[in-house]
């Protein structure tokens, strides 16, 4: 308070001319207060002390009105002034478009003498810096890029200028920054010395073309010996994002100044030996290095891809190659904005795309009312809409677009390419009608037919048509895999349920022409007999990939008896149908399976029909057991329970977590038995004792720790066990299930018991890692806990057991492990360097694109991150429609069988369960693993946490 008064003092009291080397010092100190003003250079900070004039202004004052001429720029030093824009000339009318806090300044508008763009009004006592006409335009043509870093919105645009002056080519070269940050610098320095100290002979001396070029690295070298460093540099183009971060920070260069890193000979050079006289690193430094390279190498792994997108982006459209297409392809995938396109627009927008980065807050792209040239998608960052006469009217995100004139990413598109390819795609749509309605609608593909003729694609249509479409273009070759023909197979039952496909089928199965087949002409008899072939060849696609699902539907067993009962007959005369008639009669003598309770045991698929014994609590914590379908209903449980329990009230079921919170399950709830959680309940009662419900005792979960029973089992065997049991969930998992859960299971009343027990295995090993951490209560033992999770993370990944290495990951990182400090800093750095790396796998950013990379690298058998799989599907679901215009949007079917299709190929080898050899207690850690027992009440456990390590005061 007493330098408050002192620098008002010293700006108030004295005209600039006036005042001392002690006032200026004072007025120096206060402006270092101000976050903003701190990263001004010394030299600036000391004329704005010089020729700056104090004012304070009480709440409600009037600074200046819109449209007034300008004579001063101001900074808000303490306090806060609202920014009012008015469309017409009355002040009345003014609205409120932003508030102006402490560091913020504005009044630009002088240095062109243009009028003020808003009224400004005090909204409280504020204190304001203010410098004179003269003065500003001195100090911004020397200063200009730090005090153009306080201007604030709307006001920004004095730098950049609307989105018509903006310069493209300068947005999109003048990218690289001046001084490096400290992270990267010393993050170049580590790779440096590494480089150094391992192999010495890639930093040397150059020649090429006559011209020497001092201690250079050539770019395929840096690439080879960064993918040899660690397991976390995927690919080599994830080491080309690496590098080309340190390009951008300046800590590493190219000789010839080109701002993206290539692999290829080319010679780049450190920042350290752009001096001659930079000495070699000390054996201190060297070991310094050598200690930091694994965490450095991970940090820069995890923001390589965005810098490598950034550099492919930057790349004018012709310049870019095959792979870099792909990279900006499959970013586009994943943007919800163009969810909507189909994937050969989205191919066609890769290639024209460019990149804008806009580092300064309050930059204006365009203003209202001027002519649209672009359409924006925001890839990272934020950006305000701001409507005169309503002020801010939202905030866009990442994944957001603006402009509806052309796409991309953060990045417009120009208006000509985006008609250009609308106009292509559009040239290349072959449109069906009936009655003046579309009915298909398919797309020239791409790429050529095999067979040399064109190749086209369905983008949407009515069931039949697809189903017409497919079976003309359809390969008579049973064995060829076609996949437009295996989306059909697979997604059908979204669009065209079984009963709607199995009379069509069989509609377009030849009419049987046993009495003619010696009178027709041969091409008849040829095309009949191909006509059969497809539609038989369809039929096994769609048996097959239904399987056991089969004998759920009556109607589709009577399909195949009646299917095959007409091949049988044409397979007298028309040998070519024999192979097939062979295999559909295996489809017709589908044997029967155990019931539910039996699966559950032998870890057999769960189906539809299977009856299980459920257990239903009711308030008193007495409970009732009824035999059920896995499918019943929440109506159909309730109707067993009121009659077992023989009460005439009328009940309500509820499902009650292990933290008291409780669920009416609605009445088409399908399968309710596998969708509660770890230690929920089921509990049955009238409403009027819905309130005093409570968890049962056993709800609670384990008030004791088992270290003391799985130390002693080596962390590979129990990884093994675990591997085992997820697999064998996995296994029972059913395709189709995935689409149950992404559409809703109640529309097609079939069960995802099988997905739920697998997710619920998932989050069972996570709540395994919190409780036994929590409910350990000597500090050496938590130790030994952590590193026992670290390694059996290790052995799960090293058996491509993905679900539960995240699982365990994802249990160390909640909140109530996470926060015991004293546990994590007696860690071994080691295992501190291990679990960072592992973690690095669970990035979200660019959707997880580095779980995606590494999954790519493996081969099957897999146990993937289902969670993951699931919001694809969902996000894909959610972001389009399934039927426009009446017609199915194939594309959206498309898309989610691509991803159904990852589980398929995770599954494609069977798991070799030689892969360890156990020790003598095979069966006691198999035991173990099939039984964890965990607390599930997230509350529970942070109170557990809290008294291992109480809240540091």
């Amino acid at each position: 308070e007493v330098c408050s008064s002192l620098s008002a003092g010293a700006f108030s009291s004295l005209q600039p001319s006036e005042r001392s080397g002690e006032d200026v010092d004072i007025i120096l100190t206060r402006l270092r207060e101000v976050k903003a003003f701190q990263r001004f250079p010394p030299p600036l900070l000391l004329q704005i002390c010089a020729c700056a004039f104090y004012e304070c202004l009480e709440k409600g004052i009037t600074l200046f009105r819109q449209g007034d001429i300008g004579t001063s720029w101001y900074a808000v030093l303490s306090g806060s002034l609202d920014v009012k824009v008015s469309e017409t000339a009355n002040h009345q009318d003014a609205v409120t478009i932003c508030t102006l806090g402490i560091g913020t300044a504005f009044g630009e508008s002088i240095l062109d003498n243009t009028p003020r763009h808003a009224t400004i009004v005090s909204r409280e006592t504020s204190e304001l810096l203010r410098i004179e006409q003269r003065e500003f335009k001195t100090l911004w043509e020397k200063y200009r890029q730090s005090l153009a870093g306080l201007l604030a919105p709307p006001y920004g645009a004095m730098e950049s200028g609307s989105n018509n002056d903006i310069s493209k080519e300068r947005l999109c070269h003048q990218w690289k920054n001046d001084i490096p940050s400290e992270k990267l610098q010393r993050a170049g320095k580590v790779l440096r010395n590494a480089i150094l100290s391992r192999a010495p002979h890639m930093i040397r001396d150059r020649k090429y073309h006559l011209k020497t070029y001092r201690q250079c690295c050539v770019g395929t070298e840096l690439v080879d010996w960064l993918v040899m460093q660690s397991a976390c540099v995927l690919t080599r183009s994830h080491a080309v994002g690496m590098w080309q971060v340190l390009l951008e920070e300046g800590v590493l260069n190219h000789v010839d100044q080109e701002l993206g890193f290539q692999d290829k000979y080319l010679f780049y050079r450190f920042l350290d030996d752009e001096d001659e006289d930079t000495p070699l690193p000390s054996e201190e430094e060297k070991r310094e290095s050598e200690e930091e390279l694994p965490e450095t190498i991970l940090f820069l792994a995890q923001i390589g891809p965005d810098a490598l997108l950034r550099m492919i982006l930057r790349k004018s459209p012709g310049q870019r190659t095959g792979d870099d297409l792909e990279i900006i392809y499959d970013e586009l995938l994943h943007i919800k904005a163009l969810a909507h396109l189909s994937n050969t627009v989205k191919r066609e927008l890769a290639s024209v795309v460019i990149f804008e980065s806009h580092a300064k807050a309050g930059t204006v792209l365009f203003n209202q009312g001027e002519e649209g040239t672009s359409w924006y998608i925001i890839l990272k960052g934020s950006v305000n809409v701001v409507i005169y006469g309503k002020g801010v009217v939202c905030t866009l995100h990442e994944g957001d677009d603006f402009g509806k004139l052309a796409l991309v990413t953060d990045s417009p598109l120009d208006k000509e390419d985006f008609n250009r390819i609308l106009r292509d795609v559009e040239a290349n749509t072959v449109r069906l009608k009936e009655h003046e309605q579309s009915v298909l609608v398919l797309e020239k593909s791409p790429r050529a037919s095999t067979l040399g003729g064109i190749k086209y694609t369905v983008i949407s249509g009515t069931p039949e048509k697809i189903l017409e479409h497919f079976l003309e273009a359809m390969r008579l070759d049973i064995h060829h895999n076609e996949p437009g023909m295996d989306d059909f197979v697979l997604m059908h039952c979204v669009f065209m349920p079984n009963s709607q496909l199995c009379p069509l089928l069989m509609a377009q199965y030849p009419f049987c022409l046993l009495n003619y087949y010696l009178d027709i002409p041969y091409i008849l008899l040829e095309y009949a007999l191909n006509c059969k072939r497809r539609v038989l060849i369809l039929a096994l696609r769609w048996a097959n990939a239904h399987t056991y699902l089969l004998q759920e539907e009556p109607a589709a067993i009577s399909f195949l008896e009646e299917l095959y009962g007409s091949v049988s007959n044409d397979s007298r005369i028309l040998r070519g149908l024999k192979d097939l008639a062979v295999d559909l009669e295996k489809k017709t003598l589908i044997r029967q399976f155990s019931n539910g309770e039996e699966r559950l045991q032998k870890k057999q698929p769960i189906k539809n029909q299977d009856d299980i014994l459920l257990k239903v609590y009711c308030s008193d914590h007495t409970y009732t057991t009824i035999r059920i379908a896995v499918a019943a209903t929440g109506r159909e449980v309730i109707s067993a329970v009121t009659d077992k329990l023989g009460t005439a009230d009328e009940l309500l079921l509820i499902h009650l977590s292990s933290a008291g919170e409780k669920q009416i399950l609605k009445l088409n709830d399908v399968s309710v038995f596998s969708t509660l959680s770890i230690n929920g309940r089921l509990f049955a009662c009238p409403r009027d004792q819905l309130s005093g419900l409570s968890p049962h005792p056993d709800q609670e979960g384990p008030s004791g720790g088992s270290m003391s029973t799985f130390e002693l089992m080596s962390s590979k065997d129990l990884a093994y066990q675990m591997t085992m049991f997820d697999w064998e969930l996995f296994s029972c998992v059913h395709e189709h299930e995935l689409l149950y859960h992404t559409f809703g299971r109640h529309s097609f009343r079939r069960t995802t018991a099988n997905l739920d027990l697998f997710l619920r295995r998932f989050n069972q090993v996570m709540l395994w890692v919190v409780t036994e951490v929590c409910l350990c209560n000597q500090l050496s033992k938590r130790v030994q806990l952590l590193k026992k999770f670290i390694k059996i993370a290790a052995h799960c990944r090293e058996f491509k057991n993905l679900n539960s290495f995240f699982a365990i990951i994802m249990g160390m990182s909640n909140p109530a492990v996470s926060r015991l400090s004293q546990t994590w800093e007696k860690l071994p750095t080691k295992f501190k360097k291990f679990y960072a790396e592992f973690e690095s796998m669970m990035d979200p950013s660019r959707n997880h694109r580095t779980y995606r990379i590494t999954v790519t690298k493996l081969e099957p058998p897999i146990i993937p991150f289902m969670p993951l799989l699931l919001k694809d599907m969902t996000f894909t679901h959610e972001g389009n429609k399934t039927f426009i215009d009446n017609m199915v949007n194939f594309e959206k079917m498309r898309i989610i069988a691509n991803t159904i299709r990852q589980v398929r190929h995770c599954r494609s080898q069977p798991f070799n369960p030689d892969i360890c050899q156990p020790n003598k207690n095979q069966a006691e850690v198999r035991g173990y693993v099939r039984k964890l027992c965990v607390i599930d009440n997230q509350r529970a456990l942070t109170q557990l946490s809290y008294r291992l390590e109480p809240r540091r005061t």
